[in-house]
């Protein structure tokens, strides 16, 4: 060090109770070293900045659709189903521009940072201007969300979604197009572009990671599924399976499979891919799942709005496959309801309670479900002795807390979130209700 130079003093946090890899530890000492975490001292001495309560591994939604949020609390008609609640999200998906799903994801992003999550999985599939005509700027749509998630402090994992039928054998239609290309080859060129985006090279250590995804089965046809697959090679890879018993009765009538023997097939499944919902499987299509290291993503809360029903999760973990947890249509943006409800599903499902440990729910809503040395200091702080959580065991907390409890996020080990408060958007509730009256004007 040359003389007189100075080097920045750690930042140290000293947690009431950290979860760590055995779980909840009293008196716990995070050093980060810029971004990271670089040093867990357990039994340390009240230092640095004090987080009351128990601080847990950023929480992380894993499916979202952002533009869904403009449906939340509009009641459905009588009989209504999944395919009729589709025709109201496409007349939604008909009202946006760059600018306007900007400030609308912006707006459900720092709602999902005041429910403690630090990153998102964006699955987005809104890609062209009405009637499929391309922007001037072929990525506007993915640079509002990039630029969106910037704003409310949140990591991003953009998906570009391939989507070219309105199902097996049928051409786009209505508001369709705007989320459809030519062909898979159009589709790459431009996710080439959409790549662009990625701040991190892919290895996910940026604010910005870019992947692909496989609408569904119904929506990219048999002979362009390798082609996603290919262009996807190691980064993410996501696939709406499996969410309807309808689209798995019309793949076997078109090919003979079931949804996910036809991924199988064209070579889309492995570790980099998560299968989103995986709700209606055999017990073929588990072991299918389990033996080429795929991941499913349960959506719980949207699951159970739009009736779809109650997936296997307990038998995909006992199987070996990684869970993991998004919102989905945000009809409810708590990640903590989205990890009691994969539990609460299961006991109603079979009758039996304690099907996953709060761990395990951890897990599934979090990256490794711990903190540790090295990892990204994304952290949340709950409160633990409010009318929700006093009297719970810290290791129960999962199971107690709801979004309110979350009085502190940090991402990267910046404070996005403090008191309970968000401190890059200053009045989200009213930018929320802004955006979403202007979809529906």
């Amino acid at each position: 060090m040359t003389p007189g130079s100075t080097t920045a003093a750690p930042v140290v946090l000293w947690c009431e109770q950290a979860w760590l890899r055995g779980g909840p530890v009293d008196a716990v000492a995070l050093e980060l070293d810029g971004e990271r975490i670089a040093r867990v001292t357990t039994g340390a001495a009240r230092t640095g900045t004090v987080l009351p309560g128990l601080t847990v591994p950023g929480l992380v939604n894993r499916h979202s659709h952002a533009f869904h949020r403009a449906l939340r609390g509009r009641p459905a008609r009588a009989a209504d189903s999944f395919w009729s609640w589709r025709e109201r999200m496409y007349r939604v998906a008909a009202a946006l521009d760059p600018d306007g799903y900007r400030r609308l994801a912006t707006a459900v992003y720092a709602e999902m940072a005041l429910a403690g999550h630090t990153a998102v999985t964006e699955f987005h599939y809104l890609h062209h201007a009405p009637g499929g005509r391309p922007y001037a700027d072929p990525v506007a749509m993915d640079r509002a969300l990039v630029e969106a998630a910037a704003a409310a402090g949140l990591r991003i994992t953009l998906l570009d979604t391939c989507y070219l039928a309105a199902g097996f054998g049928r051409a786009p239609e209505g508001v369709q197009r705007r989320f459809a290309d030519a062909d898979v080859d159009a589709w790459a060129q431009r996710a080439t572009l959409v790549a662009a985006l990625d701040d991190g090279a892919g290895d996910g250590r940026g604010s910005v990671r870019v992947g692909a995804a496989i609408h569904s089965v119904r929506a990219v046809p048999r002979e362009a599924l390798p082609t996603v697959a290919t262009w996807a090679g190691s980064r993410p890879l996501h696939v709406h399976l499996s969410e309807q018993p309808a689209e798995n009765a019309a793949c076997r009538d078109v090919h003979g499979l079931s949804p996910t023997m036809l991924l199988d097939d064209a070579g889309a499944l492995g570790p980099a891919t998560t299968a989103v919902h995986a709700t209606h499987l055999t017990s073929d299509d588990v072991a299918c799942l389990a033996r080429t290291g795929t991941a499913a993503c349960f959506c719980p809360t949207t699951e159970r709005d739009l009736g779809d029903g109650i997936g296997p999760a307990a038998a995909l973990a006992a199987a070996g496959v990684p869970l993991c947890l998004g919102s989905d249509s945000h009809a409810v943006i708590d990640p903590f309801e989205e990890m009691r409800a994969l539990e609460m599903d299961e006991r109603l499902a079979h009758g039996m309670r304690e099907r996953f440990a709060p761990a395990d729910l951890l897990r599934a809503g979090t990256d490794g479900g711990a903190i540790t040395v090295g990892a990204p200091a994304d952290l949340v702080t709950l409160d633990t002795a409010s009318v929700r959580t006093a009297g719970a065991r810290p290791e129960g907390i999962p199971l107690a807390a709801s979004a309110p409890d979350v009085r502190e996020v940090r991402v990267g080990g910046r404070v996005v979130v403090r008191d309970g408060a968000h401190q890059l958007v200053e009045r989200p509730a009213a930018d929320l209700a802004a955006e979403i009256a202007a979809v529906h004007a």
